[in-house]
């Protein structure tokens, strides 16, 4: 491997450790959360290498411990994964210059960090090379401190206390991504707002306060964009 390739990994390690700061106490929380339901610490962990998508983890695991059906838990994780399908939107015209290995593997560790990280810097490099080792490296980042995390929580399991609660992780998280988005006025609007709704929703069934911020966030900032062409 060149110099400069490493390099690439490296810049994305460094573009995506600040966020990890709110994923290390969110990947606490749901291993905490695995390992005190029924599913059970060793199922709950394993969900982070099959789905490997926090909110959709924990909300997974409550619905089970509830009794919901199948059909229940996978819509409901669908409809808080969507998101990835704008995410997915915006990297396809970078993704299409990448040899088909990498768009085959790349999109397994596609996160809110990843992407936010990623589409910033796309816009000031045209190396494709550059481009598919710089998102690997901010995704495995983020990979390896889930695992990490959430392997932790699920052996702590009922040893932590309830008085703890650590679901303040989960709007942390939403508020920590945002910030690779505030690069003009309508990116403000949209971090502004999509953050206040995901700390008010924070309380909303399922998590599903993270899907109103994101898509009320989006909105205002396209608003914003053209009232303020």
């Amino acid at each position: 491997m060149s110099e400069p390739q490493r390099q690439a990994y490296r810049d994305g390690l460094t573009a995506v450790a600040p966020l990890l700061v709110g994923v290390a106490p969110f990947g606490l929380a749901f291993g905490v959360a695995a390992g005190q339901s029924s599913i059970g610490a060793g199922l709950g962990f394993a969900t982070s290498q099959i789905i490997f998508a926090g909110a959709a983890q924990l909300a997974a695991v409550q619905l089970f411990d509830a009794g919901a059906a199948a059909a229940v838990i996978i819509a409901t994780a669908l409809v808080i994964n969507a998101r990835h399908l704008m995410y997915s939107a915006a990297l396809a015209p970078h993704f299409r210059e990448f040899p088909t290995v990498w768009r085959l593997m790349l999109p397994y560790v596609m996160t809110d960090q990843a992407f936010a990280v990623s589409i910033t810097r796309y816009e000031a490099v045209s190396d494709p090379d550059y481009k598919r080792r710089f998102y690997l490296g901010a995704a495995l980042g983020l990979w390896f401190t889930w695992q990490s995390t959430t392997g932790l929580g699920a052996l702590a399991g009922a040893s932590v206390p309830a008085s703890w609660s650590l679901d303040f992780a989960i709007p942390l998280v939403f508020l920590a991504l945002l910030i690779p988005a505030v690069t003009n006025r309508p990116g403000l609007v949209a971090a502004i707002v999509a953050g206040a709704i995901a700390v008010a929703g924070a309380e909303v069934p399922y998590n599903l306060g993270l899907m109103i911020g994101a898509t009320s966030g989006i909105v205002a900032g396209v608003v914003a964009e053209r009232l303020n062409p």
